[in-house]
Protein backbone atom coordinates (compact mmCIF):
# COMPACT_ATOMS: atom_id res chain seq x y z
CA UNK A 1 0.00 0.00 0.00
CA UNK A 2 1.29 3.45 -0.93
CA UNK A 3 1.47 5.54 2.24
CA UNK A 4 1.66 9.33 2.05
CA UNK A 5 4.78 10.76 3.68
CA UNK A 6 2.83 13.83 4.82
CA UNK A 7 -0.73 13.82 6.17
CA UNK A 8 -2.46 17.02 7.27
CA UNK A 9 -5.57 17.04 9.45
CA UNK A 10 -8.25 19.65 10.09
CA UNK A 11 -9.33 18.61 13.59
CA UNK A 12 -12.96 19.72 13.48
CA UNK A 13 -16.02 19.03 15.60
CA UNK A 14 -14.94 19.34 19.23
CA UNK A 15 -17.76 21.70 20.13
CA UNK A 16 -20.46 19.67 18.38
CA UNK A 17 -19.15 16.48 20.01
CA UNK A 18 -19.58 18.11 23.42
CA UNK A 19 -23.00 19.57 22.59
CA UNK A 20 -24.30 16.16 21.49
CA UNK A 21 -23.39 14.86 24.95
CA UNK A 22 -24.72 17.81 26.91
CA UNK A 23 -21.19 18.86 27.90
CA UNK A 24 -19.44 22.25 27.84
CA UNK A 25 -17.29 23.04 24.79
CA UNK A 26 -14.16 22.78 26.91
CA UNK A 27 -14.89 19.07 27.42
CA UNK A 28 -14.89 18.65 23.66
CA UNK A 29 -11.54 20.40 23.33
CA UNK A 30 -10.08 18.22 26.09
CA UNK A 31 -11.30 15.10 24.32
CA UNK A 32 -9.81 16.50 21.11
CA UNK A 33 -6.38 16.76 22.76
CA UNK A 34 -6.59 13.08 23.68
CA UNK A 35 -7.47 12.22 20.08
CA UNK A 36 -4.40 14.20 19.00
CA UNK A 37 -2.19 12.23 21.37
CA UNK A 38 -3.44 8.94 19.93
CA UNK A 39 -2.97 10.15 16.36
CA UNK A 40 0.60 11.31 16.98
CA UNK A 41 1.44 7.89 18.42
CA UNK A 42 -0.21 6.05 15.52
CA UNK A 43 1.24 8.13 12.67
CA UNK A 44 4.81 6.76 12.59
CA UNK A 45 3.53 3.21 13.16
CA UNK A 46 1.47 3.60 9.97
CA UNK A 47 4.44 4.91 7.97
CA UNK A 48 3.71 8.64 8.13
CA UNK A 49 6.78 10.90 8.35
CA UNK A 50 5.06 14.31 8.60
CA UNK A 51 1.81 15.07 10.41
CA UNK A 52 0.38 18.60 10.27
CA UNK A 53 -2.56 19.53 12.51
CA UNK A 54 -4.70 22.65 12.36
CA UNK A 55 -4.59 23.58 16.05
CA UNK A 56 -5.72 27.22 16.06
CA UNK A 57 -6.55 29.36 13.06
CA UNK A 58 -6.01 33.09 12.71
CA UNK A 59 -9.82 33.39 12.56
CA UNK A 60 -10.34 31.55 15.87
CA UNK A 61 -9.55 34.76 17.81
CA UNK A 62 -13.13 35.85 17.00
CA UNK A 63 -14.51 33.12 19.29
CA UNK A 64 -15.69 34.05 22.80
CA UNK A 65 -12.81 35.17 25.02
CA UNK A 66 -13.52 32.39 27.51
CA UNK A 67 -13.17 29.72 24.82
CA UNK A 68 -9.96 31.28 23.44
CA UNK A 69 -8.57 31.34 26.98
CA UNK A 70 -9.50 27.67 27.42
CA UNK A 71 -7.79 26.76 24.15
CA UNK A 72 -4.62 28.62 25.14
CA UNK A 73 -4.64 26.79 28.45
CA UNK A 74 -4.98 23.42 26.72
CA UNK A 75 -2.08 24.25 24.41
CA UNK A 76 0.15 25.10 27.38
CA UNK A 77 -0.94 21.92 29.15
CA UNK A 78 -0.30 19.78 26.07
CA UNK A 79 3.24 21.11 25.62
CA UNK A 80 4.15 20.93 29.31
CA UNK A 81 2.74 17.42 29.77
CA UNK A 82 3.57 15.85 26.41
CA UNK A 83 6.81 17.48 25.29
CA UNK A 84 9.01 15.03 27.18
CA UNK A 85 7.15 12.03 25.69
CA UNK A 86 7.27 13.52 22.20
CA UNK A 87 11.01 14.07 22.54
CA UNK A 88 11.58 10.58 23.93
CA UNK A 89 9.64 9.08 21.01
CA UNK A 90 11.73 10.95 18.45
CA UNK A 91 9.07 13.47 17.41
CA UNK A 92 10.30 16.76 15.98
CA UNK A 93 7.94 19.69 16.56
CA UNK A 94 7.56 22.48 14.00
CA UNK A 95 5.19 25.41 14.46
CA UNK A 96 3.76 27.34 11.51
CA UNK A 97 1.70 30.51 11.64
CA UNK A 98 2.12 34.13 12.69
CA UNK A 99 4.00 34.09 16.00
CA UNK A 100 4.48 37.85 16.34
CA UNK A 101 1.15 38.58 18.03
CA UNK A 102 1.24 35.71 20.50
CA UNK A 103 1.63 36.16 24.23
CA UNK A 104 5.26 35.82 25.36
CA UNK A 105 4.59 32.69 27.42
CA UNK A 106 2.89 30.93 24.51
CA UNK A 107 5.62 31.96 22.10
CA UNK A 108 8.28 30.80 24.56
CA UNK A 109 6.68 27.37 24.97
CA UNK A 110 6.42 26.89 21.22
CA UNK A 111 10.05 27.90 20.74
CA UNK A 112 11.10 25.52 23.52
CA UNK A 113 9.26 22.64 21.85
CA UNK A 114 10.93 23.35 18.52
CA UNK A 115 14.42 23.75 19.99
CA UNK A 116 14.30 20.67 22.21
CA UNK A 117 13.09 18.34 19.46
CA UNK A 118 14.96 19.83 16.48
CA UNK A 119 17.19 16.77 16.02
CA UNK A 120 14.46 14.12 16.13
CA UNK A 121 13.58 12.09 13.06
CA UNK A 122 10.85 9.53 13.85
CA UNK A 123 8.01 11.96 12.99
CA UNK A 124 7.74 15.66 12.27
CA UNK A 125 4.66 17.08 14.01
CA UNK A 126 3.75 20.39 12.40
CA UNK A 127 1.43 22.48 14.57
CA UNK A 128 -0.47 25.15 12.66
CA UNK A 129 -1.10 27.75 15.36
CA UNK A 130 -2.45 31.24 14.75
CA UNK A 131 -2.30 30.08 11.17
CA UNK A 132 -4.25 31.05 8.07
CA UNK A 133 -3.35 30.08 4.52
CA UNK A 134 -4.11 33.51 3.06
CA UNK A 135 -2.17 35.24 5.81
CA UNK A 136 0.82 32.97 5.17
CA UNK A 137 0.76 33.78 1.45
CA UNK A 138 0.48 37.52 2.11
CA UNK A 139 3.34 37.45 4.65
CA UNK A 140 5.49 35.55 2.16
CA UNK A 141 4.68 37.94 -0.70
CA UNK A 142 5.56 40.89 1.53
CA UNK A 143 8.85 39.24 2.53
CA UNK A 144 9.85 38.68 -1.10
CA UNK A 145 8.74 42.20 -2.11
CA UNK A 146 10.95 43.64 0.64
CA UNK A 147 13.87 41.55 -0.62
CA UNK A 148 13.38 42.91 -4.13
CA UNK A 149 13.11 46.49 -2.80
CA UNK A 150 16.40 46.06 -0.91
CA UNK A 151 18.09 44.75 -4.03
CA UNK A 152 18.68 41.32 -2.45
CA UNK A 153 16.88 39.53 -5.28
CA UNK A 154 15.55 40.29 -8.75
CA UNK A 155 11.81 40.24 -9.33
CA UNK A 156 12.19 37.55 -12.01
CA UNK A 157 13.80 35.32 -9.36
CA UNK A 158 10.39 34.97 -7.73
CA UNK A 159 9.18 31.58 -8.92
CA UNK A 160 6.84 28.96 -7.55
CA UNK A 161 9.90 27.22 -6.10
CA UNK A 162 11.38 30.33 -4.43
CA UNK A 163 7.94 31.30 -3.13
CA UNK A 164 7.43 27.85 -1.59
CA UNK A 165 10.88 28.07 -0.02
CA UNK A 166 9.81 31.27 1.76
CA UNK A 167 6.59 29.90 3.26
CA UNK A 168 6.23 28.85 6.90
CA UNK A 169 6.55 25.25 5.71
CA UNK A 170 10.03 25.68 4.23
CA UNK A 171 11.77 22.29 4.16
CA UNK A 172 8.51 20.35 4.68
CA UNK A 173 7.07 18.41 1.72
CA UNK A 174 3.55 19.28 0.60
CA UNK A 175 0.87 17.05 2.13
CA UNK A 176 -0.25 14.26 -0.14
CA UNK A 177 -3.38 13.75 1.96
CA UNK A 178 -5.60 16.22 3.84
CA UNK A 179 -8.19 14.79 6.23
CA UNK A 180 -11.06 16.77 7.74
CA UNK A 181 -13.37 15.43 10.42
CA UNK A 182 -16.95 16.48 11.33
CA UNK A 183 -18.45 16.13 7.85
CA UNK A 184 -17.65 19.66 6.70
CA UNK A 185 -16.45 19.78 3.07
CA UNK A 186 -13.97 22.66 2.88
CA UNK A 187 -10.35 23.55 3.63
CA UNK A 188 -11.16 26.58 5.82
CA UNK A 189 -8.02 28.53 4.89
CA UNK A 190 -5.69 25.62 5.67
CA UNK A 191 -2.49 25.08 3.65
CA UNK A 192 -3.94 26.75 0.57
CA UNK A 193 -0.64 26.79 -1.32
CA UNK A 194 0.65 23.43 -0.09
CA UNK A 195 -2.59 21.50 -0.65
CA UNK A 196 -2.88 22.41 -4.34
CA UNK A 197 -2.63 18.74 -5.36
CA UNK A 198 -3.44 17.00 -2.09
CA UNK A 199 -5.96 14.21 -2.00
CA UNK A 200 -8.87 15.14 0.28
CA UNK A 201 -10.73 12.82 2.64
CA UNK A 202 -13.75 14.09 4.58
CA UNK A 203 -14.95 12.00 7.50
CA UNK A 204 -18.34 12.32 9.24
CA UNK A 205 -16.95 11.62 12.73
CA UNK A 206 -16.15 14.46 15.11
CA UNK A 207 -12.50 14.91 15.97
CA UNK A 208 -12.70 13.52 19.55
CA UNK A 209 -13.92 10.22 18.05
CA UNK A 210 -11.06 10.04 15.52
CA UNK A 211 -9.04 6.86 16.02
CA UNK A 212 -6.16 4.89 14.58
CA UNK A 213 -8.75 2.95 12.57
CA UNK A 214 -10.07 6.17 10.99
CA UNK A 215 -6.52 7.15 10.05
CA UNK A 216 -5.79 3.71 8.61
CA UNK A 217 -9.04 3.82 6.59
CA UNK A 218 -8.08 7.24 5.17
CA UNK A 219 -4.68 5.86 4.17
CA UNK A 220 -6.34 2.94 2.38
CA UNK A 221 -8.63 5.39 0.57
CA UNK A 222 -5.55 7.37 -0.49
CA UNK A 223 -3.77 4.24 -1.72
CA UNK A 224 -6.68 3.47 -4.04
CA UNK A 225 -6.54 6.82 -5.82
CA UNK A 226 -4.57 7.69 -8.96
CA UNK A 227 -2.73 10.99 -8.60
CA UNK A 228 -2.33 12.79 -11.95
CA UNK A 229 -1.19 16.32 -10.98
CA UNK A 230 -3.05 17.81 -13.94
CA UNK A 231 -1.85 15.17 -16.41
CA UNK A 232 -3.54 12.11 -17.88
CA UNK A 233 -4.06 8.77 -16.25
CA UNK A 234 -1.75 6.03 -17.48
CA UNK A 235 -4.65 4.24 -19.19
CA UNK A 236 -5.59 7.43 -21.07
CA UNK A 237 -2.02 7.98 -22.27
CA UNK A 238 -1.99 4.41 -23.64
CA UNK A 239 -5.07 5.21 -25.71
Amino acid sequence: MTTPAHVAIIMDGNGRWAKARGLPRLAGHRAGVEALRKTVRAAPELGISYLTVYAFSSENWSRPKSEVSDLMGLLKLFIRRDLAELHQNGVRVRVIGDKEGLQPDIRGLLQEAESLTAGNEALTLVIAFNYGGRDEIVRTARKLADAVARGDMASDAITAESFAASLDTKGIPDPELVIRTSGELRLSNFLLWQAAYSELVFLPCYWPDFSREHLADALRDFAGRERRFGGLAARDVAL
